[in-house]
């Protein structure tokens, strides 16, 4: 009987595949996670006993540097953004609550804006550039920016999410051909595409992990990720040097008067779709009781 540290890369039905030694091995967990609460996830690093008849189990979950409720993934080193300039149109207020929920959990962001060939992504790969927030444009018919993305991949756990439709796995199939990703067609009635990834589940590519993940239509940040009131302006990079230079003490920096973060917007350093999503955000959680984010 061997003892092995490894990598969940891939859950299914109960089932957890755990990458170890260069072998991969089918788990089921021990009864005592379901005991204590704990549920493993594709990214954990664990330990697994492997019997002489090949039968493994899941013995140890290893501590989380951060953890990821939707979609369920740990110990994630970036997360890239995928939007579409067009079909779908892109929300600025789904990508700033998973920019802002990335940066809460020591996640680095990038927002992606898919399907550059339709429409130009500039404007709004220029908003998050100025946020301090890793942003391109790309294009699957000529590769744009394919170096870009590889290269922050490389080395790191990576995910990727944004809403249904975007071109997720489109992206990752282009720029890893071998995945071969099952992708759906865009529906032109709704404008939007059909869940085609049913589960999470690392790949090891381009020198590192990248999860594909089921795509959705919004994020509901009130069930899923809650930032504290106080915590969610330092979530936003770009608002943190106006923070500090706030003459209030717990300033909202919804509407106070003199509130350095309003001067900012007013003055053209930071995006008025940033400010206009933060403030959505903040009324979202502000009246959130603390026995409901535990």
């Amino acid at each position: 009987m061997d003892k092995l540290n490894g990598l969940i890369v891939k859950a299914i039905s109960g089932f957890y595949y755990v990458e170890a030694a260069e072998t991969l091995y089918e788990c089921k967990a021990r009864g005592a996670f379901r005991k204590s609460g704990i549920s493993p996830s594709v990214g954990d690093k664990v330990e697994i006993t492997v019997r002489n008849d090949g039968y493994a189990s899941l013995e140890k979950i290893f501590p989380r540097k951060n953890y990821l409720i939707r979609p369920p993934l740990a110990n994630i080193d970036i997360l890239f953004i995928v939007a579409s300039v067009a079909k779908p149109v892109p929300s600025t207020l789904i990508i700033d609550k998973i920019s802002a929920v990335a940066v809460s959990k020591g996640i680095k962001p990038v927002v992606i804006f898919t399907k550059s060939d339709l429409a130009d992504s500039s404007e709004l790969v220029d908003i998050y550039r100025r946020a301090g927030i890793h942003s391109l444009g790309y294009s699957i018919k000529n590769n744009e920016c394919a170096d870009d993305i590889i290269s922050l991949i490389k080395g790191n756990v990576s995910a990727f999410t944004g809403n249904t439709g975007v071109g997720k796995s489109s992206l990752l199939n282009s720029l890893f051909p071998r995945l071969k990703i099952e992708t759906g067609e865009i529906s032109e009635k709704l404008g939007r595409g059909r869940h085609t990834t049913r589960h999470s589940e690392l790949y090891k590519v381009g020198g590192g992990y990248v999860a594909d993940t089921p795509g959705f239509s919004s994020v509901d940040i009130e069930r899923y990720e809650v930032i504290r009131k106080e915590e969610l302006g330092y979530c936003f990079p770009e608002f943190e040097k106006y923070i500090n230079e706030c003459r209030f003490t717990g300033c909202s920096h919804i509407c106070e008067k003199g509130c350095a973060v309003i001067e900012a917007v007013r003055d053209g350093n930071i995006p008025v779709t940033r400010h206009n999503s933060y403030k959505a955000i903040y009324n979202e959680v502000k009246d959130i009781p603390d026995w409901r984010r535990k």
